[in-house]
C-alpha cells in the first residue's frame, strides 16, 4: 500500500483517543496515512487540534464551533476561533454548517455562526469544511450566497444523492466520502463515488466516528482509511493507488499542504 493515504478529516482530538493516542498514531502511520486534518468542533477541540499539530507534524488543524454548538456561540468564542486560525498548523476553517437532524442548536443561530465562520475563511484565505446534515437546501443557499471571495471547500462525510453533490461541484467544492460508503445499503454513496470528477474527491474517517466495514461498530480510527479507499475504487471499477493518489493531491491541493 502507497503511503501517500491523507484523511482528509478525523478528530484526534476526542476524549476517545485519550487512553491510548500514541497508539492510534502509530497505526496511521503503520497503515501509510501520511497526513491527517485535525478538525475541531468546538473551542476545546480546536485549541487541542492545534496543540497536536504542533506536536506532531504529520497532524495538521482546522478550527470552528460546529452548528451542535452554535447556541453558546458569543464574542469571547469568536476571538479564540479567529486567534487559533492564524496558527502556522491551521489549514482550515472547520467544522462549520447546519445541522437539522438533533437540532440542538436554533436554526437561525446556526446560520449566523455557519456565516460568521464563512467570514472568517474569507479572511484569512482559508478553504472551509462543511458540515451539513438534513440541511441540504440550506447550506447550499447560504454557501451560494458567501460563495464570492471564499477560498474553496469541502462538503465533509458527504451523505446525499448525487442529485445533491452536483450544486456543491458546480460551486467548486470538493465532495468527501467516509465509512459508510462501505455500508450495504449506502448504493447512493456509491453512485456518487462512481460519478464525482475524480480531481474533485476527498476520502476521510471521521474518526472516532462512522466506523467502516469490516469494523463497524468500534471505535474508528485514521488507519481504517483504506477500507474507504477501497470501497471508493470498487465503485469506480479502478485501482486502489489510483483513488489513493488522487485523493491525497486532492487534499494538498485544497488545504495547501
Amino acid at each position: 500500500m502507497t503511503r501517500e493515504l491523507i484523511d482528509s478529516h478525523a478528530h484526534l482530538n476526542d476524549p476517545a483517543f485519550s487512553p491510548d493516542l500514541p497508539e492510534v498514531l502509530s497505526r496511521l502511520k503503520e497503515a501509510g496515512v501520511q497526513t491527517v486534518i485535525n478538525v475541531g468542533y468546538d473551542l476545546r477541540s480546536s485549541r487541542e487540534a492545534v496543540v497536536q499539530a504542533h506536536n506532531w507534524p504529520f497532524l495538521k488543524a482546522a478550527v470552528a464551533v460546529h452548528p451542535h454548538e452554535a447556541a453558546s456561540f458569543d464574542e469571547e468564542g469568536a476571538r479564540v476561533i479567529r486567534a487559533l486560525a492564524l496558527d502556522r498548523v491551521v489549514v482550515a476553517v472547520g467544522e462549520t454548517g447546519l445541522d437539522y437532524y438533533r437540532n440542538l442548536s436554533p436554526r437561525r443561530k446556526q446560520e449566523e455562526v455557519f456565516r460568521w465562520h464563512l467570514n472568517l475563511a474569507r479572511q484569512l484565505n482559508l478553504p472551509v469544511i462543511v458540515h451539513d446534515r438534513e440541511a441540504h437546501k440550506d447550506v447550499l443557499r447560504i454557501l451560494r450566497q458567501e460563495a464570492d471571495g471564499l477560498p474553496g471547500g469541502v462538503m465533509h462525510c458527504f451523505s446525499g444523492t448525487w442529485e445533491m453533490a452536483r450544486p456543491f461541484l458546480d460551486l467548486g467544492f470538493y465532495i468527501s466520502l467516509a465509512g459508510p460508503v462501505t455500508f450495504k445499503n449506502a448504493e447512493n454513496l456509491r453512485e456518487v463515488a462512481a460519478k464525482i470528477p475524480l480531481e474533485k474527491l476527498l476520502i476521510e474517517t471521521d474518526a472516532p466516528y462512522l466506523t467502516p466495514v469490516p469494523y463497524r461498530g468500534q471505535r474508528n480510527e485514521p488507519a481504517n482509511l483504506r477500507f474507504v479507499a477501497e470501497a471508493v475504487a470498487g465503485a469506480r471499477g479502478i485501482p486502489v493507488e489510483e483513488v489513493i493518489e488522487a485523493t491525497a493531491h486532492n487534499a494538498r491541493t485544497l488545504f495547501r499542504l
